[in-house]
């Protein structure tokens, strides 16, 4: 009997430091210690950095969730951060800013130089080829030029204001661009995304482009001013040649500047245009980026638009070119998200074909 119950004990004993032999081999050889192998293994590649090797494992872990395995270090395979952006790839939109060339003239007054103008010129008006800023007195100590013409400040003279910024922009820049873009001193554009816009356009065509309207000018509508609009250069050619100074045919003050210069270029065979991108999404807007992603819109505005006032993420484009009613504050906030902001991993896959107008200069 004794003898028996020492050949069980002895059984049990050895199945037990059996089991704690194969645990500690287990333990020794599990995932988290083996050294990767040239089969398994992830890479994370970045320009001018090495590559570091991560176990594939890892990866798998971390797909399902393991927050106990310690993930790799990548900051320093990331590109190293600029003001000026050197290390961003900007080859395509230095080439358009070359061939598609655009005049911007900033509709402003003495007294918002320094509290609105100055953050459109620092934000996003030096990215135009030529930038002047229209106002009813001239300025010397500005980083841009300012232009004075022959009128008085208030709302009720921003027509003739457009019609004298136009006619001294033909006067002297019409050989120097191609496009000719009126803005206001509360308007946010990406000039890039205009140039990509008007890439597969002809300057030489009689048109014009903005946020459109079907109100007032029928039967082709007219853009809002504080959207932006932008001439095409055989438009401004019969502006200067036969609208200027003929009030039949282009008023000379008075009355609503974006509805009486959209008359104007009716009156001229100037014809407004789509602008809408293959999606059916804005590019042009005549209100902030919050108010056409949330909606809120005024009432006049559901009466105007050509394009059933819509708003939503998906209705603005993702190459938008004008928001208008933006505050300084905001203005700043925008140039950030547009020229500095990143989402890793994401680029590029294609670009629009250029016009054969710029492809034979």
């Amino acid at each position: 009997m004794v003898h028996r119950n020492q050949f069980f004990v002895g059984v049990i004993t050895g199945v037990l430091v059996s089991m704690m032999i194969l645990g500690v081999f287990h333990m020794r050889n599990s995932p988290t210690d083996m050294q990767p192998s040239s089969q398994t293994v992830l890479r994370i590649e970045s320009d001018g950095a090495a590559n570091q090797i991560l176990p594939e494992h890892v990866g798998t872990q971390i797909s399902k969730g393991n927050t106990n395995t310690p993930l790799p270090l990548i900051e320093g395979l990331l590109p190293a951060h600029s003001d000026n952006h050197q290390e961003d790839d900007t080859s395509l939109a230095d080439y358009l800013y070359t061939k598609v060339k655009i005049l911007c003239w900033i509709m402003t007054s003495p007294s918002n130089l320094q509290k609105k103008a100055i953050h459109v010129y620092e934000t996003w008006a030096h990215k135009c080829n030529i930038v002047i800023f229209v106002s009813s007195q001239e300025n010397n100590t500005f980083p841009a030029p300012v232009i004075k013409v022959e009128t008085e400040e208030g709302r009720q003279h921003l027509t003739a204001k457009t019609m004298h910024a136009f006619k001294y922009v033909y006067d002297n820049y019409f050989d120097k661009a191609d496009w000719f873009m009126k803005a206001d001193d509360d308007t946010f554009a990406i000039m890039e995304n205009l140039r990509y816009f008007l890439a597969d356009k002809n300057p030489m065509d009689p048109v014009y482009y903005g946020h459109h309207f079907k109100t007032i000018v029928k039967p082709q509508g007219y853009y809002s001013g504080g959207g932006g609009y932008v001439l095409s250069k055989e438009a401004l050619q019969r502006f200067a040649d036969k609208g200027f100074h003929q009030n039949l045919v282009c008023r000379e003050d008075g009355g609503a500047e974006d509805a009486e210069f959209g008359k104007c270029m009716q009156n001229l065979g100037v014809r407004t245009a789509e602008s809408y991108d293959e999606r059916g999404a804005s590019r042009f807007h005549c209100f902030n980026p919050g108010t056409h992603i949330h909606g809120g819109y005024p009432n006049w505005y559901l009466i105007y638009d050509s394009h059933g006032a819509r708003h939503g993420v998906d209705k603005v484009s993702d190459y938008p070119i004008t928001f208008h009613y933006v505050s300084p504050e905001e203005m700043r906030s925008l140039a950030w998200y547009t020229y500095h902001l990143k989402v890793y991993g994401h680029r590029e896959r294609s670009y629009p074909k250029l016009h054969e107008y710029y492809t034979k200069k």
